[in-house]
């Protein structure tokens, strides 16, 4: 556990959060400020800065995380349609140095820009 680490202290139960789903090291947590009707955080308890940090041996790690991510759609009735994403580094939107995987869902989400002009009409 990382001491100054937010998530950290949240698995460890020091800081309140409400909980959707916990097993095999992983917990799902509701995001504070939800950017859909259903936004859920599969965190890790062990402690990984961001996605860049992964490794060959984390395999077993992220099939947990995925195992998670269909669990909480499962249970959150929204199964038939979700979005999964993580953010690494600030510039890429990461404001908690420790990885988790946003489960979003729960209305019709837009494309992401691919920063690709838009096909002819």
């Amino acid at each position: 556990m990382a001491e100054d680490c937010l998530f950290c202290r949240i698995v460890a139960g020091e800081i309140p959060s409400e909980r959707v789903a916990d097993a095999d090291g992983i917990v799902a947590i509701r995001d504070i400020s939800p950017r859909a009707p259903v936004h859920v955080l599969v965190i890790p308890e062990r402690h990984v800065d961001s996605a860049h940090d992964l490794g060959p041996d984390d395999a077993g790690l992220l099939a947990d995380c995925f195992a998670m991510c269909a669990r909480v759609a499962e249970q959150e009735g929204i199964a038939d349609g979700y979005r999964i994403t993580t953010n690494v580094g600030e510039l890429g939107g990461q404001s908690i140095a420790h990885l988790h995987f946003h489960v979003l869902g729960g209305r019709q989400l837009g494309h992401i820009d691919s920063g690709s002009p838009e096909p002819p009409a």
